[in-house]
């Protein structure tokens, strides 16, 4: 089918012409076609079938974020190129460069302290975009600070995931970072803090085995695929077929690793519940 729409800059009557990418939004789950205002004033979830697009860290912000309440921590940590990693093209230090110039983020990950409805919170949100949201010394050292931050101004915690897992261009400093945020986390909880982690499409890898499985509520937005490894090398592993929807937020709530799952027009309210019932601000 071929789109048209009107276009405003022609004379009055309005010539049709060809479809301008940049006015229309195709959902990848059903194929339907919306207008992108439409689409941005849904949250970036399908009106059509409720797909829930993934979102950038940045734009995350503007959602859960009282306006004008967040205030960025550890930004000024970038990545290094410790091993000098070379995939027979570009050095890693050149992708890190390049990423974050097109991206206009520093790291797959950003911190600092917000309000939610009027309620302190330190947050951190990963952003899939950059180097598919993985996990390098730069991301743990970011994680385990706003953590350690949190414990020490006894602040409630959100960490919203999104990642393919660790990132193997750092090698065993990426997998260091699972025991390092992971261990932050227990120091936190053991302080009295209350963790809770957001898990959006994908949440997988290394960064599902540690600190986003830890929190004291694990919420994730509807069909986001969790786990460690994807399904099909599992289905290549144990030679069988897995069940409908294995892996997707649903699936892993009914089984006991989610505790619910959120629209993403509810997740500000009802972070704001569970923090205001915690916290005794009801």
């Amino acid at each position: 089918m071929k789109l048209i729409f009107f276009d405003n800059s022609q004379d009055a009557g309005g010539d049709m012409v060809d479809n301008d990418k940049n006015l229309w939004v195709k959902c990848p789950n059903c194929d339907y076609m919306m207008y992108k205002s439409d689409f941005e004033e849904n949250l970036g979830v399908c009106i059509n079938c409720d797909h829930h697009f993934r979102i950038g860290a940045l734009k995350r912000l503007e959602l859960i974020a009282d306006k004008g309440s967040f205030k960025e921590q550890f930004g000024n940590i970038v990545s290094s190129d410790p091993l000098e990693f070379f995939d027979g093209k570009e050095y890693y230090r050149d992708k890190i460069k390049k990423t974050m110039e097109e991206k206009k983020l520093n790291e797959a990950v950003v911190t600092g302290r917000c309000e939610i409805y009027g309620i302190p919170v330190e947050i951190a949100i990963m952003d899939f975009e950059f180097f598919g949201g993985s996990m390098g010394s730069v991301v743990g050292e970011k994680v385990t600070r706003a953590v350690e931050y949190a414990t020490k101004h006894k602040l409630p915690l959100v960490i919203f995931s999104a990642s393919g897992g660790a990132r193997m261009h750092e090698g065993i400093l990426s997998l260091m970072q699972m025991a390092k945020t992971s261990a932050a986390i227990r120091e936190y909880k053991e302080s009295g803090g209350f963790y809770i982690s957001v898990l959006t499409d994908p949440t997988t890898g290394g960064v599902t085995a540690s600190f986003a499985m830890l929190g004291d509520v694990i919420i994730s937005e509807p069909k986001a695929l969790i786990g460690f490894a994807g399904p099909r090398v599992i289905e290549q592993t144990i030679r069988e077929k897995l069940p409908q929807g294995f892996q997707r937020a649903e699936f892993v709530r009914d089984h006991g690793f989610v505790d619910i799952v959120v629209h993403r027009r509810d997740l500000k309210n009802i972070l704001y519940k569970l923090i205001s019932i915690i916290y005794n601000k009801v």
